[in-house]
């Protein structure tokens, strides 16, 4: 059996489009549909009415979590039948956490073997997005490839079925890594090589910024940004994805950006915030 998918599942619109949307990117695949519950704070209403039965306030306390776990195996039931309905096979995976979800789906996808993680994004951004979504930790913490699904348009939807995957690439090894780990998880897409390249009178003064040709792929096309940052690269990826009608956008997370070394991580993340497609994030080693 080749290596698992895991999903993160909460329950949510976001999680249910992301699961369906990831199985028309990785069909035929196996999932672990990964349930994450913490218990409620003391005083909520699950406290107050079980408060009666309870001896003790330990006794308490592990009525409640009892009945958190049972509704948690309930959620991943339903994300696997919906797992099943996309064509993968799947089996539940229910875990108590006390915070950090994200980093508790990249510890799991280390312990279990997966080859990818799946995560939906609800497109936080400003001050939310920069305190750190569940999709923001697992892309900074996983050890695998991580798809983050954003809400979409009908049409950016569509192109998961057969859209071609837009490659981000920069020249270094960071992103030939991301290139390959593309063509084992999308296999039989058609791909589209691109880098980016921020205008000349604004790059950072003592900066070399260009990646090197000779270690792009053959054939790939270069973009230019509009402006220096990582709104603006992600922006034109975003770009370029729509006039192709591509699937899926892969981006490396670490190693040498498109425009710098300290940018990369940000560019990343951009990427997932602002693309209007699902995006494949690798790590580098």
């Amino acid at each position: 059996m080749p290596a698992p998918v895991l999903v993160g599942y909460d329950g949510s619109a976001g999680a249910t489009t992301a699961i369906s949307l990831a199985a028309n990117l990785l069909p035929a695949g196996h999932a672990r549909v990964a349930h994450l519950w913490c218990p409620p704070d003391r005083g909520s209403a699950l406290h107050r009415r079980l408060a009666h039965r309870a001896a003790t306030d330990e006794h308490l306390d592990t009525l409640v979590e009892k009945e958190v776990a049972a509704a948690a195996k309930n959620v991943a039931a339903a994300g696997v039948v919906l797992a099943e309905a996309a064509g993968w096979s799947a089996e539940p995976l229910v875990v108590g956490v006390y915070g950090g979800e994200g980093i508790e789906l990249a510890r799991l996808a280390e312990q279990h073997g997966a080859a990818v993680v799946v995560v939906g994004s609800r497109g936080l951004g400003g001050l939310r997005g920069l305190l750190g979504s569940v999709s923001d930790l697992t892309v900074n913490h996983s050890p695998v490839p991580v798809l983050v699904v954003p809400p979409m348009l009908a049409e950016e939807r569509a192109a998961t079925v057969a859209g071609p995957v837009l490659i981000a690439h920069d020249g270094s090894a960071g992103a030939e890594r991301a290139r390959e780990a593309a063509t084992a998880l999308l296999p039989g897409r058609s791909q589209v090589v691109v880098r980016v390249e921020a205008p000349l009178d604004l790059r950072s003064p003592g900066t070399s910024d260009r990646p090197d040709a000779e270690a792009l792929p053959a054939g790939a096309r270069t973009l230019h940004a509009e402006a220096f940052g990582p709104r603006a690269i992600a922006d034109a990826l975003a770009e370029e994805a729509a006039d192709h009608g591509a699937g899926v956008i892969v981006v490396g997370s670490r190693g040498r950006s498109m425009i710098r070394e300290a940018l990369l991580g940000s560019v990343a993340r951009a990427v997932v915030h602002h693309a209007h497609r699902p995006v494949l994030v690798v790590p580098s080693p």
